[in-house]
């Protein structure tokens, strides 16, 4: 029982037993006073009748007091005469019972006509008790009248008291949501001590976790990022490029831009380190200045003088590279600083080798023409259908279900499954092959129906999971979020298949997902109301909002696959993935790792207390 209902039952017992005891009390004192005052009056006509009887006149009293008679008893028990008392009000049977009085008779001696006889004078029990009957009446309407100001009064007490306990409450609650809120301190002593010491530990454990999230981007920059000017290095960018042509919900293609300061080492001579650092930040602010008008970029330093910038979804090659070519003019120019870009196409299923070689070309052939050229190679993505058939090809896919999920298995320690990861595919044309999402998923996104496509995927999944009680992810578009339809018409589909939700799980791409937080927050909610679960795929680049992404609830986060392969080899990394995985768990979240490649890759990740594995080695399995 809770706080508040303990208090009322105290307040129903306390004004229960003062009810009772404070009219228990007043109607005993007040029987016994009726009941001494009944035998005195009854004594006094009593006196009265025998002196008439004496002196021979009739038995009668003149003024008979209200509820009193008297009667003549012969010597056999024969009535000879008498007076019946007046009746008086009409008492409740249970109360006169609860008085327990008995006869009220006084008797005495008397000649009647010449006899002997007896003389006796009732009292009607019913009178004598109407006046305790009205007190009683009294008393409950005055212990009504206590009972609504003491409930008036407590009610006022338990709401004062009630709002910092629902605000500690509150509090609590936030924190286990990975919420860090302060409470205000209430007025009471005692609450206010409370509410002080929670307010000081959600203090620490926000400190805590917002040094142990900075502990683990250093770790991640150490691991992964350039020194110099904090762009990613070789190894994790070119994992970064691997993942994202191989993604199933990625990007249908864009720009790879390469960028190249000529002659490096002789001005490294010429200027000195510091200098040269100096030009080397520059360069890093040029290309990430342009980037930024492209969402989802991803730069990188290739080694001394190269840098790299990943552009999804740039349809006209020449405008990022001019533009950057453009910045990099105005800045290093004056300083007689020469540099060269190059930019080709990639695409979907592009291999890696072949890209970078062919913008290594055609940065060779920028540095044979001038300073600050730029040389493009348009190999093409084999999608050369216009915007309008784009979107009539998905309209009818959608209309005529055309769609399938695949799936893959995320399995964990112990080898079992724990969850099928199911992409989605779209038959673009009947009896067509089936095109993963990174084809077709720009497009939509374009066309504004990544919300009905999501929709659809969850369908489907609910009712794979009805069918074989197998929970299945599937991925949902951050676009989708800002779809009025989407969460009605998820809650309709959670709620036609409630049986089923609880396998449901929902994955969002990380990158931008900080950038809709109230969305987010409403479909968590959704989510959980049914037993669904929501977490981030392709995660562990944007670690510093981590705390604002699991503010919102989240369950699961999966780490990128640029994260986790290789990572048994580089110990920098393994010691990153380990941080990332001890502070995640350490508040309830649980850690996916996608595109595991090797068992030595696996075993470490293991060991890092990963809750499951998914990619290439656990498919081959």
């Amino acid at each position: 029982m809770g706080l508040i209902r303990r208090i009322w039952l105290l307040w129903a017992l306390s004004c229960l037993l003062l009810g009772l005891g404070t009219a228990g009390v007043t109607l005993w004192r007040a029987n016994l006073q009726a009941l001494d005052a009944a035998d005195v009056l009854a004594r006094a006509h009593l006196a009265l009748l025998q002196q008439q009887a004496a002196s021979g006149t009739p038995l009668a009293l003149e003024m008979p007091a209200k509820g009193m008679g008297w009667r003549v008893v012969g010597e056999r028990g024969q009535v000879l005469g008498g007076q019946p008392a007046e009746a008086g009000p009409a008492v409740p049977v249970w109360f006169s019972a609860a008085l327990a009085w008995g006869p009220r008779l006084q008797e005495a001696p008397v000649r009647w006509q010449g006899q002997p006889a007896r003389l006796q004078v009732l009292v009607d029990t019913a009178t004598a008790q109407a006046p305790l009957w009205s007190l009683a009446g009294a008393l409950a309407g005055g212990w009504a009248l206590f009972c609504a100001l003491s409930a008036w009064l407590t009610w006022a007490w338990v709401a004062r008291i009630r709002g910092p306990l629902q605000s500690i409450l509150n509090q609590a609650q936030a924190l286990m949501e990975r919420r860090f809120t302060l409470a205000p301190e209430p007025n009471l002593p005692e609450w206010r001590e409370m509410s002080r010491a929670m307010n000081s530990m959600v203090e620490r454990l926000k400190t805590m976790f917002e040094e142990q999230t900075a502990q683990v981007d250093s770790l991640r920059r150490l691991a992964h990022c350039d020194g110099l000017t904090g762009l990613s290095n070789r190894p994790h960018f070119l994992g970064r490029l691997k993942s994202l042509l191989c993604s199933e919900d990625g990007s249908a293609g864009g720009a790879l831009v390469l960028v190249r300061l000529c002659d490096l080492q002789n001005l490294n001579r010429q200027l000195g380190r510091l200098n040269t650092d100096r030009l080397l930040r520059q360069t890093t602010d040029c290309l990430l200045e342009s980037a930024a008008r492209w969402p989802g970029h991803e730069a990188g330093r290739l080694n001394g003088s190269d840098f790299a910038l990943v552009l999804p979804d740039v349809q006209a090659l020449r405008e990022p590279a001019v533009d950057i070519s453009a910045r990099l003019r105005s800045v290093l120019k004056p300083q007689g600083v020469v540099a060269v870009v190059s930019v080709v196409r990639w695409w979907h299923g592009a291999p890696v080798s072949g890209l970078l070689a062919a913008a290594d070309h055609a940065l060779a052939r920028a540095e044979a023409r001038a300073p600050f050229a730029v040389e493009m190679d348009d190999g093409g993505d084999g999608l050369t259908l216009g915007e309008d058939s784009w979107t009539q090809r998905l309209e009818a896919a959608l209309q005529h279900r055309r769609f399938h999920l695949v799936r893959y298995p995320v399995v964990d320690a112990a080898g079992q499954i724990v969850h099928w990861e199911c992409p989605l595919r779209l038959e673009l044309e009947p009896g067509g092959p089936l095109v993963p999402a990174a084809e077709w998923l720009p497009r939509a996104r374009r066309a504004g129906l990544t919300g009905p496509i999501d929709l659809s995927v969850a369908e489907l999944a609910l009712q794979a999971i009805a069918r074989d009680g197998h929970p299945r992810a599937v991925n949902v578009s951050i676009a989708s979020l800002h779809n009025s339809a989407l969460l009605p018409g998820l809650r309709a589909l959670l709620q036609a298949h409630a049986d089923a939700a609880p396998g449901l799980w929902l994955e969002l791409p990380e990158a931008g997902a900080y950038r809709h937080l109230t969305p987010l927050r409403e479909l968590v909610a959704l989510a959980h109301t049914h037993g669904a679960l929501v977490g981030l795929e392709h995660a562990g680049e944007d670690l510093e909002h981590v705390a604002e992404l699991l503010e919102t609830g989240l369950d699961f986060v999966k780490l990128d696959a640029s994260l986790t392969e290789g990572v048994a080899a580089n110990h920098a990394g393994l010691q990153h993935m380990d941080g990332v995985v001890h502070m995640l768990r350490g508040i309830g979240v649980k850690v996916y790792a996608e595109g595991v490649v090797t068992q030595a890759d696996a075993d470490a990740l293991w060991r890092c207390g990963v809750d499951g594995i998914t990619g290439p080695l656990v498919t081959a399995a």
